[in-house]
């Protein structure tokens, strides 16, 4: 793959997702809750990994959904499925991923999943889960395909 750089775009098109992915800062101070702002785009955790070759852990890239409006983190929830193939462009060329798994969350156990494990070259994708907005997240997590 291309050199590790920051995402810049996601495409997704099993979910019907396309977005621009801009990078965020976790605030410390927040403790465990990490907060995107409340827009459509995707959100790039920063301090953690960044795919591409040298990747030494998890890249991962938070969105909302919303209610009563068709936004595109909102398919994760019910579209996701193993096998799906999803695109990753950065400022050195995209990449592409495959989904290992779907799997939601209570809000309060998401912090301590599996999630959070450092993996070189991993993705995981992490909304609200949209049948319990409020109460669950759903985390997709893929694979780098070799050679793509």
């Amino acid at each position: 793959p291309a050199a590790a750089s920051a995402p810049v775009q996601i495409t997704y098109p099993a979910v019907g997702l396309d977005v621009l992915v801009h990078p965020l800062r976790p605030d410390p101070a927040g403790g465990q809750s990490i907060e995107p702002p409340e827009t459509m785009d995707g959100y790039w955790l920063s301090p953690f990994g960044t795919p591409g070759t040298g990747s030494t852990n998890t890249t991962y890239v938070i969105g909302h959904s919303w209610e009563g409006l068709d936004a595109p983190f909102n398919h994760l929830s019910y579209a996701a499925a193993p096998g799906d193939e999803l695109k990753v462009v950065t400022a050195t060329g995209a990449m592409t991923y495959k989904v290992d798994s779907v799997t939601t969350y209570t809000k309060s156990t998401l912090k301590d999943s599996p999630v959070w494990t450092a993996v070189p070259n991993r993705l995981v994708l992490i909304s609200c889960y949209t049948q319990d907005l409020w109460g669950k997240n759903v985390a997709v997590v893929a694979s780098l395909v070799p050679g793509q």
